[in-house]
């Protein structure tokens, strides 16, 4: 099922993406658990936000220790998900409604039940011995090195089936694949296209900097800063410098692999980097056009909130990835929602429309997670924690539970509409007050604004294409430029407080207000009003 239709192959830096996560978007069948069917349900609601892409996180063959990111079958739905003629549904009114679907792949790992490491580990010399990262303890018994696993303690798991170790840099249940045997890179290769082949528009690389390891196993030393951006500072991961388990510079030959395959079907993707220097990796893994069309780091995914961090951030991903595309996310499945994150316990719609519309104007490619269209906040959890990383980190770090909770559909139905039966995670009271159906009786309600403001993007051509520039404002204030060439430059300023600010901008005398976007702010002259939370947009009469 190529899609052969001639478009421009840079669309995608003009798109939106927005993530879905099935096991909490919609259940159809009554079980208490989100599905393909759904999703399908549904999608004539993503489609009315306006925006393009629409990510789906996990749904292969799973025994869902990481809730579908240890794959026990590459090329098939898990059951609680559906079939793979719901995927082929959920595919063809996705296309219909004008909406590209782009899948994960959890390529560096799988299952332990997966059949090729069942296999693997019955020998040493098997047609599948060397498809997993095997080695010798040391000869006082210990592991190989001293490299750790993301979920807590070492990397390696004992195996008394073949007396050695494997790597898993997630859970032991999620053995790592030995990407230097070529036939693990075919398989891979081939599990892409049968996707491919049912019509995806493309992948996002989960955990791509993981794919290979450093043959000599050497082992990682100290960092020369703890890492607490990718990971929890109550984490000892983040205390080694990861040069020899991840990012190794053989990677940059299979993600080429990797693209031409998704040429030839016109497809794209997107590499989640969780590396100790993300913007570097970022900017091999996206060099050239030859290996992957943009990646995203957690630089944006962290507690950290001020005018001054989002413009160093994005500052620093344009001076040193010349070639891939950014996509700016400020939540997703792994992290605290922003909401909370950064607006605090008390957050406000004001300050959900204003973050909505910062993503929007930022350059690059902003990917939304399912609930940030509503200003749903984190959910407090404690006896309901599933995550493996809450319940191995409690308390200091809760885990990701808080932000995978149901998306509320109906107020009045039980389970605010999410399922019939008593759901997988409970859906917090504050969230069933913010579904969809009472946001749909308030024109001034979140959900309208996202609509409004989606749509008014993609009417503004500087900000689907043009470069930016940040001037210097005090903080809460932060203020930028889009600009292309032959057109006025869209000046904007966002003022990321709650409370008002009136500042002096020379910038905006020789600007006219634009409006359409719905947020509040006023100039006079060169004078700027804004409200807490508010922004003001303008464009130079001359450029």
């Amino acid at each position: 099922m190529k899609n052969t239709a001639l478009h421009n192959p840079h669309w995608w830096r003009e798109a939106v993406i927005y993530q879905v996560y099935p096991r909490s978007f919609k259940d159809s069948n009554g079980d208490g658990i989100g599905d393909l069917p759904g999703i399908t349900e549904k999608l004539g609601y993503i489609a009315e936000l306006g925006v393009d892409i629409v990510w789906i996180s996990p749904f292969f063959t799973s025994p869902m220790r990481d809730f579908g990111y240890d794959v026990a079958d590459y090329c098939d739905v898990d059951p609680l998900f559906g079939t793979l003629s719901d995927f082929d549904a959920l595919i063809a009114r996705a296309h219909e409604l004008g909406l590209k679907i782009m899948i994960d792949q959890v390529l560096s790992h799988t299952a332990e039940v997966h059949p090729w490491f069942i296999e693997s580990r019955s020998s040493k010399d098997n047609r599948k011995a060397d498809w997993y990262v095997w080695a010798d303890a040391q000869a006082d018994g210990t592991p190989p090195n001293n490299w750790l696993s993301i979920f807590g303690g070492s990397a390696w798991q004992w195996d008394t089936r073949r007396c050695q170790y494997y790597l898993h840099n997630f859970l032991t249940s999620q053995p790592d694949m030995n990407f230097h045997h070529p036939d693990v890179q075919a398989a891979h290769l081939r599990n892409m296209r049968f996707w491919l082949e049912r019509g995806v528009d493309g992948f996002r690389m989960d955990a791509c900097i993981y794919h290979f390891h450093d043959q000599e196993l050497r082992n990682n030393p100290v960092a020369a800063k703890q890492n607490t951006v990718s990971v929890a500072a109550s984490n000892p991961y983040g205390m080694q410098a990861h040069i020899y388990d991840n990012s190794r510079p053989e990677n940059l030959a299979f993600l080429e692999k990797v693209r031409v395959l998704l040429d030839e079907y016109q497809a794209i993707s997107i590499g989640e980097i969780g590396a100790d220097d993300a913007l570097e990796v970022m900017a091999q893994y996206t060099e050239g056009q030859r290996r992957l069309h943009m990646a995203y780091s957690f630089n944006l995914l962290t507690a950290e909130y001020s005018a001054a961090h989002i413009r160093r951030q994005v500052e620093a991903f344009e001076a040193r990835v010349k070639e891939g595309g950014a996509s700016w996310s400020v939540g997703n499945h792994d992290v605290a929602r922003v909401m909370t994150r950064w607006g605090g316990q008390a957050a406000k719609p004001a300050f959900a429309k204003m973050i909505l519309a910062l993503q929007l104007v930022l350059k690059g490619t902003p990917c939304l997670y399912q609930g940030d269209e509503l200003g749903l906040p984190q959910a407090e959890l404690a006896e309901d924690l599933q995550d493996p990383v809450g319940l191995t980190f409690w308390p200091e770090s809760k885990g990701r539970d808080g932000c995978r909770t149901p998306l509320p559909w109906d107020k009045e139905a039980a389970y605010a509409g999410f399922s019939a039966l008593k759901p997988w995670l409970p859906v917090p009271p504050e969230h069933v007050a913010l579904a969809v159906s009472e946001q749909e009786k308030d024109p001034e309600s979140v959900l309208h604004f996202a609509r409004r403001v989606l749509r008014w993007r993609k009417s503004i051509p500087q900000l689907l294409r043009g470069e930016i520039r940040f001037y210097d404002l005090p903080e809460p204030l932060l203020g930028l430029s889009r600009n292309i060439a032959g057109a006025p430059s869209m000046l904007v300023v966002f003022n990321l407080s709650a409370t008002p600010v009136t500042v002096d901008w020379p910038q905006a005398q020789e600007a006219i207000a634009l409006s359409g976007h719905g947020l509040p702010g006023q100039k006079d002259g060169c004078q700027l009003t804004l409200p807490g939370y508010g922004a003001w947009f303008g464009l130079l009469r001359s450029n």
